[in-house]
């Protein structure tokens, strides 16, 4: 039996020291820095520096990083003909999983695991990740391509890139601190997953792969899609008491298949998750511009009922849900837009787990049989 017993999901346990972010009751810091103070003043960009180089860029810094990242905004040509033979059945997030391991064969740095090299392959990532999700939607829902504009933040242009268009100033602010919310979380499930297959010193692309397998999760990445589905169940239904009430019917009379209402709760948020009332914020003077103020009023009704019946607040993917439907993106592409943001947070954590290495290998509390013999073939019947 192990020294420490842990809770179900390791809840509560600390399994590391990290320098990039801090989780607690009152908010969430990027390497020190509040994540409003950054969302309200900085731009994604600023903050894939703050956490892949440990500081806030300098002008000079900025620019460069800029350029740098905008001159990888384009991918292999191997890399292009094998997204464009993938069947459109597929959900995104596979397409991603599987084209960052293909990046990984076409970069020169791959197995270089020096500090240089791994930086050169976050901000590369960086921005090949955008330029894949473009070819998807070109592909799957016929958008017309759009080159990356240099005078654009990352987040503007991925928005312009998945729609095919230019979207207003205020969709591509927002998209641009949606990216700034979501890019850093601590040893969350996919940072996690990264971290460990890192801890056996593999490389990038591997780990960066098996962060995208745990992210493409309903109950982690998944959750703004669902959380969406959800609002379109209710705006069928009429009502979100109607609808909350019908579940929960459903829920009592079916103990073993109740279905969750996505959107909310957190393992270290329990009063709720400060970047979910920044965000619902920024929807709402979405919904002045796109006229879909229906999807917030719904929400928020949703939100009441579930802090009166439940006690429980809603997530960063609950206000992410109604954002990205006013901006006018596919569902299934809400989850990838994610990958694009958290990349930097997951490198971030690639290089630091390199930096003090030791293998992640947890014990276990067995819990089957105890020890017995084998009986021979010709002696069990």
């Amino acid at each position: 039996m192990s020294e420490v017993k842990a809770k179900a999901g390791l809840e509560g346990i600390v399994a590391g020291d990290s320098a990039i972010a801090e989780v607690t009751q009152q908010g969430l810091r990027y390497r020190g820095y509040d994540i409003e103070d950054l969302a309200r003043n900085a731009c994604f960009e600023e903050v894939a520096y703050l956490l892949l180089h440990g500081e806030l860029p300098t002008k000079a810094q900025f620019a460069a990083f800029r350029s740098r990242v905008q001159s990888e905004m384009k991918l292999p040509p191997q890399v292009v003909r094998a997204i464009q033979d993938m069947p459109t059945s597929i959900p995104p997030m596979d397409m991603l999983r599987s084209a960052v391991s293909l990046m990984g064969h076409y970069d020169a740095d791959a197995q270089d695991m020096s500090k240089a090299a791994m930086l050169r392959k976050s901000e590369r990532l960086l921005g090949q990740l955008p330029v894949a999700v473009a070819l998807w939607c070109q592909k799957t829902a016929k958008v017309a391509a759009m080159p990356p504009d240099s005078n654009l933040t990352l987040g503007a242009n991925l928005l312009n890139m998945m729609l095919g268009k230019k979207a207003s100033p205020l969709a591509g602010k927002i998209m641009d601190g949606t990216l700034i919310l979501y890019a850093e979380h601590d040893f969350n499930a996919s940072t996690f997953t990264a971290r460990g297959i890192t801890s056996t010193l593999s490389d990038m692309h591997s780990a960066v792969t098996g962060a995208i397998g745990a992210l493409k999760g309903p109950l982690h990445g998944g959750a703004n899609e669902a959380a969406m589905n959800q609002f379109l169940e209710i705006e069928k239904t009429g009502s979100a008491t109607k609808w909350f009430n019908d579940l929960q019917t459903h829920n009592k009379n079916n103990p073993n298949s109740k279905k969750l209402i996505m959107g909310f709760g957190h393992r270290v948020y329990k009063n709720g998750d400060h970047r979910a009332a920044m965000l619902r914020e920024w929807s709402m003077e979405l919904s002045k511009e796109t006229g879909q103020g229906k999807w917030i009023t719904m929400a928020d009704e949703l939100q009441a009922l579930m802090l009166k019946e439940k006690n429980i607040h809603p997530n960063l993917d609950y206000p992410a849900a109604h954002a990205y439907y006013q901006m006018g993106i596919p569902i299934d592409l809400y989850t990838p837009i994610f990958v694009c943001s958290r990349i930097t947070g997951w490198c971030a954590h690639i290089m630091e787990q390199l930096e003090h290495n030791r293998i992640i290998r947890p014990l276990s509390d067995y819990t089957g049989p105890a020890l017995r013999k084998v009986v021979p073939m010709a002696q069990r019947g």
